[in-house]
């Protein structure tokens, strides 16, 4: 048994999904499957139920889910415990946010020579556990999180732009409005797994005569741009450093779509002066 398998094991119970697991894992479908048919024969039992519309976790892996939790905790633990003594800070993020992260870290390190300054790339639920357990100092997020023990504290707003097809009837226009847009089909990820998006749309929507034409939900292995080039009815929200080729990008005429981008943090802990810094430059980057 392996630790990485634990991670791997957690995953599949938290997303009941092989192929969503792998995305979260950075991996293939293929190679978590693997691992956990590996894990399976090591422990002598069978996980999970699997068929091709489902992944339903057996009796044997809810007996074994909040162990394998506190294996990993307790590994995130003793790295913390026996990190060097130099001034170290660890920022949890995803990509999205390498710009303006790089940036705050290469002025920080300007201030304090002597610092060491990670950025760690993570899915959502990962940089929130890693605060919460100490591995990391702080996470950005977009939105908030209600967690006991995590502060939240916001440093930017974030635009959001309308995206469509070139070929869409609205493609080309300076501005368009919420009734324009609601004649044609909106794609989002699932709710549960685009919590925010969904209530930036419930929200802009509030009101208006008429909500949003749903479309289908855009499958976890498919991106936004492709589905609106496939369906080139349709329209979606994206941040506003997403990949744009191909796609035209709408304003909404006097409702600017926008999110906050917060910095998590566990309450109480001491801020020490490069932690400062850091948070300052990302306010500023």
């Amino acid at each position: 048994m392996e630790l990485r398998q634990l991670n791997y094991f957690v995953a599949v119970c938290e997303e009941l999904s092989f192929s969503r697991a792998a995305t979260r894992c950075f991996i293939s479908q293929s190679a978590i499957s693997h691992q956990i048919a590996r894990l399976e024969h090591d422990l002598g039992v069978q996980l999970f139920e699997r068929s091709t519309r489902s992944v339903v976790p057996t009796d044997a892996s809810t007996r074994l889910l909040p162990l394998a939790k506190q294996m990993l905790s307790l590994e995130s633990a003793i790295r913390a415990a026996v990190r060097t003594s130099r001034p170290r800070i660890r920022l949890a993020a995803n990509m999205s946010f390498a710009t303006r992260s790089l940036s705050a870290i290469a002025g920080a390190r300007d201030a304090h020579p002597g610092a060491e300054i990670e950025f760690v790339i993570k899915p959502f639920r990962q940089r929130i556990a890693a605060v919460a357990d100490g591995d990391c100092d702080l996470a950005l997020i977009r939105g908030s999180v209600d967690q006991h023990g995590l502060t939240v504290e916001q440093l930017w707003v974030e635009d959001l732009m309308i995206a469509t097809a070139t070929s869409h009837p609205l493609a080309g226009r300076t501005d368009v409005t919420l009734t324009e847009l609601s004649a044609y089909p909106l794609l989002l990820p699932p709710e549960s797994e685009q919590v925010l998006l969904h209530n930036v749309v419930r929200a802009a929507f509030a009101d208006q005569p008429a909500g949003p034409t749903y479309g289908p939900p855009i499958p976890p292995d498919h991106t936004a741009t492709m589905e609106l080039i496939t369906h080139p009815d349709t329209w979606t929200i994206l941040y506003a450093n997403s990949p744009t080729e191909g796609i035209a990008a709408l304003e909404l005429a006097g409702h600017p779509l926008r999110v906050p981008v917060s910095a998590v943090l566990r309450t109480g802990a001491r801020r020490s002066p490069i932690l400062t810094t850091l948070l300052a430059a990302l306010h500023c980057a």
